[in-house]
């Protein structure tokens, strides 16, 4: 099956920001280590992150190479709520407004592999 060039744009993108982000994860970026203690991880926090780092690097590896369904709608989800988590936390919106590629590149192509050739891209 041909990719398009907009699939692989997307694919490129979701595999780079999740790939970076699990690296920095899985080296338990110190900054990160307060959105765990926000929804009650502590003491596991580092554990935790680290975990987290690997499943962003699975996440990364499927987009690029197999961009299941699932992986596409779960990269949507986590994306869309590690962003939300730093107004959450006392940072300012903007550091949300600018995380939106993050979950808005998932969803599209999660919508361009889903419904090409329907209504529902070209309103």
């Amino acid at each position: 099956m041909k990719i398009s060039k907009a699939e692989l744009i997307l694919r490129i993108g979701i595999f780079g920001t999740f790939l970076g982000h699990g690296i920095f994860a899985i080296g338990v970026k110190e900054a990160w280590l307060k959105y765990l203690n926000f929804v009650g991880f502590t003491e596991s926090a580092p554990l935790i992150l680290q975990l987290i780092g690997y499943i962003d690097v699975i996440v990364a590896l499927f987009a690029l190479f197999l961009p299941l369904n699932m992986i596409l709608i779960w990269a949507t989800i986590w994306a869309f709520a590690t962003a939300l988590i730093r107004p959450l936390t006392g940072e300012p919106i903007w550091d949300f407004v600018e995380r939106t590629s993050n979950w808005a590149a998932p969803l599209a192509l999660y919508l361009l592999r889903n419904f090409k050739n329907k209504a529902i891209l070209r309103k």
